[in-house]
This record gives structure tokens, sequence and C-alpha cells, in this order.
């Protein structure tokens, strides 16, 4: 027996396409939305910033502490490996201790560390801070992925995670601004331009604590903006889920949610989501240096930084609805990641700054969109327990690509001296998820056989 998928017609789904069709299904789907995504999307915003200043920051910081592109690029990733060892561990402590109180932790914590930017002295103190930076705010994202399935039913999620992702762009066009901004100046409070920068950034996520343990319900059963029948028809579409997508039928992994990490499909699919990260921070901390090179100011490269964010929200806004709205998931990554190859392979061999602007946005259209079709699959076979195990080691592993990208280009540019084949590398990276995809379709419309099926098959 085959297991359901976003693009088959599961078990229930006649009945599921009733319910989601209705005008009350719309409308709790939009409350829930309205209530918690705005929010959780302010917290990834400061996390996104958080990571990704230092892209800016090295435009001055490299000079004065005596980093070279590759010492920056490994310095850069390294909040990967932080990020990488620390995210099971912190999506398992979520679910003990409850989203407010280890979302604030989270929060105060890499705040702290971001404004500790501000000390580095040379490569080592970098190194150091990176890797805590990425400790500290481990588990955040699988986090509010873990969190929003206790939320909404599976049908609506590639639409609400997409509105989350939005978050990352958003990021990128408040960041450049500002930091071109703060780098035209000369500093403040005897900080230099470049230790301004990771001050100001890191002071939202300490101030934010507060409003997180205050604001945000632990479940909709703690929610007073819900009534009894909202709560109700939360827990039956959850379990019509439960139903329709097998997850009852699953191995039983609820006593020892470790054993999710043995599952072939989480390694497939960490595999199949690690070009993406690898491909955004790879472009976005070498961002303003691509465009740097332009032979602009930098107030101008943080506001021309901004425009490919721009075109990376209208990514979000359209392609995840498409794939709700169609119930299809493999066709839209293969396409989508294949336009993504070819723009980011353009951007490399054109050599007119505002050609090479333009294909770095259609790159960028199109890899942060497909982001949030490609988080929707976890959910047809993960649950419970196993799912904060599953969504982390997914997304930790995945994140992998978040050094992997950085680094390589430093190493690359300072090899070649130029980063169009660093650009290059991105591209054959993207084919590469276009391909795992089919491997992906493949395994999870098999779902792995338990010990007493085959005990059954050996009578």
């Amino acid at each position: 027996m085959t297991t359901p998928h976003a693009s088959s017609h599961a078990p229930g789904e006649s009945a599921s396409k009733n319910v989601s069709d209705s005008t009350e299904d719309q409308r709790i789907v939009g409350l829930i939305a309205r209530r918690l995504v705005p929010f959780l999307a302010l917290i990834y915003v400061v996390a996104y910033v958080d990571r990704t200043v230092v892209g800016f920051a090295k435009l001055h910081m490299n000079a004065a502490i005596g980093l070279s592109d590759a010492a920056y690029g490994l310095g850069a990733g390294l909040f990967f490996v932080g990020y990488f060892l620390c995210e099971v561990p912190s999506n398992l402590a979520l679910s003990r201790f409850g989203a407010r109180v280890w979302f604030a932790r989270i929060l105060f914590t890499w705040g702290a560390i971001t404004m500790a930017m501000a000390l580095v002295s040379g490569p080592k103190s970098f190194y150091a801070l990176r890797f805590l930076l990425g400790a500290a705010e481990a588990g955040l994202y699988p986090g509010i992925l873990y969190f929003l399935t206790h939320w909404f039913p599976l049908r609506h999620r590639a639409r609400v995670i997409g509105l989350l992702v939005l978050a990352q762009p958003i990021a990128g066009i408040v960041t450049g601004p500002i930091a071109g901004a703060l780098l035209e100046t000369h500093g403040f409070f005897g900080l230099s331009n470049w230790q301004t920068l990771f001050v100001v950034s890191g002071l939202p996520a300490v101030l934010l604590c507060v409003p997180t343990l205050r604001l945000l319900p632990e479940a909709p059963a703690h929610a007073p903006w819900l009534g009894a029948a909202e709560r109700r028809w939360i827990e039956r579409e959850l379990a019509r889920d439960q139903h329709a997508y097998r997850l009852d039928a699953q191995p039983d992994t609820h006593r020892n949610p470790f054993s999710v990490l043995k599952d072939r499909r989480v390694l497939l699919l960490a595999l199949l989501f690690l070009p993406f990260p690898l491909c955004i921070y790879g472009l976005s901390l070498w961002l303003p240096t691509i465009i740097k090179a332009f032979g602009v100011s930098d107030a101008t490269a943080g506001l021309l930084s901004a425009v490919p964010y721009l075109f990376a929200v209208a990514g979000l806004l359209i392609v995840p609805r498409h794939s709700d709205r169609h119930r299809e998931r493999y066709g839209h990554i293969v396409v989508v990641s294949g336009v993504a190859a070819l723009t980011m392979a353009a951007s490399a061999w054109v050599h007119a700054p505002a050609l090479q602007l333009l294909f770095i946005c259609l790159t960028a259209f199109s890899i942060y969109s497909i982001q949030a079709v490609v988080w929707a699959l976890p959910g047809e076979f993960l649950t419970g327990a196993s799912a904060a195990v599953g969504i982390a080691a997914i997304n930790s592993l995945a994140n992998l690509g978040g050094y992997l990208g950085p680094y390589g280009i430093g190493i690359i540019k300072d090899a070649t001296g130029s980063l169009a084949a660093g650009l290059y590398f991105l591209a054959a990276t993207l084919v590469f998820a276009a391909l795992v995809t089919f491997a992906v379709r493949a395994a999870l419309r098999t779902p792995p056989r338990r010990a007493g099926d085959l005990a059954g098959e050996a009578r």
C-alpha cells in the first residue's frame, strides 16, 4: 500500500476538500495565521538579520581584523556547524519546556552573542563567536515548524510556511539599507561602523524575550482568542490528517523518537533540502561583495542588495499558494529548482551589472519560494515527538549547506580571483536538488515496513 502524498488522492480527501472549501475552514485558518504568523515571522526576521549581517560587516571588518576571503567564508559558515550540532537537542528541549520559554531563551542568547561580535579581534575570535551564534540559534526554525504542526492542517501548511519564510527576504530588505547607512558613518559610542552594526543588529533579539513570554500561546488549548468550537475544529482536522496520511500506520516511534533518524525518508529530505540553504547563504553572505564590485558606495550597495529580496517575497506569495491549490509538490520542486539553476548560472556568465542583478533577482524568486513547498513534505509521515526530532534532523543536516556555500565560494574566489566560478558551483547544486526530488517522491510513496509485517510475510 502506498502512502498518500500531496499530489495524490489520499483516503478521506473528498471530505477534506469539502472542509477546505468551506467558509468556516478559511475563517479559522485565517484567524490562527493572523494571530501567530506575524509574531513568529518577526522573530525569524531578527534571527535572519543576525546571521547574515556579517556579509555587510565584512566590507570593513576584514581589513580591520585581518581576515582573508577564505577565512571569512569559513567563519561565516561555522554558524551552521554549531547549528547542526545543537538543533536536535534544542527541538527536544522545546517539546519539554514549551515554545514560549524555549524561544525566549534562544532569542536572548543569540542576541547577546551577535552584540559580542563587535569584540572580534582576529580570525580565532571570529570563528568562535560565529560557531556560538549558530549553537545559540539552533532549534528556532525547526521549532517554529514543529509548533505549527499543532495548529494547522497539512493541506494549509505550504502556504503558512511560505508566509513564515517571507521573513528571510524581508530581513534582507531591512538589513541592506540599514547596514549600508551605518557603514557610511564612523560608528557610535566609541565603536567603529562595523562594530556598531553588530550591536544594533543583536539588540532587538534581546528585547523580544519579554513579548515572547507574554504573547505566544503554547497550544490551541491555551489560546484565549480561540473558542471551544474552533479548538474542536483544529483537533478534528489534525485527526483527519492522521488518518488520511496514515500517520497512525507509521512505525511506533513515540517511545524512542530518535528512531526516526534511521528513516531513509528523513535522510533523503535532508539531501533534497541541502542545496537551498547552500545557495541562499552562499549568495546572501556574498551579495554585498558582488554588488560592491559594481563600483558603488556602501549606502548604494545596501539599497541594491534589497532588490533581490523583493523578488523573493513575490516568489513566496506565488509558488507555495500555487502548490497548495493544485495539491502538487514534486513537479513544483523540479521546475523551480531547474529555473533557479539556469538563472544562477546566467548571473555568473553575464558581465553587465544590471543583467547580473536581474538574474540574481530571478534566482532569489525561485530558491526562497520553493523552500516552503519542500517543508510541506515531512508532515506526510512525521507526527508527535518524532516530528520534533525528524524536522530538526532534516533542517540541521540540510543547513550544513549554509556552511558549504559561503566557505566554498570563499575558497573558489581565493583560488580564481573571481566570484563567477562560485556561482556556477551554486547552480550545479540546484540541478542536484531537481534530480533528488525523484528519489524523495518514490520514497514517500513507499512507507517502511514494520517488524510485524515482516514476521507475517515470513509465516
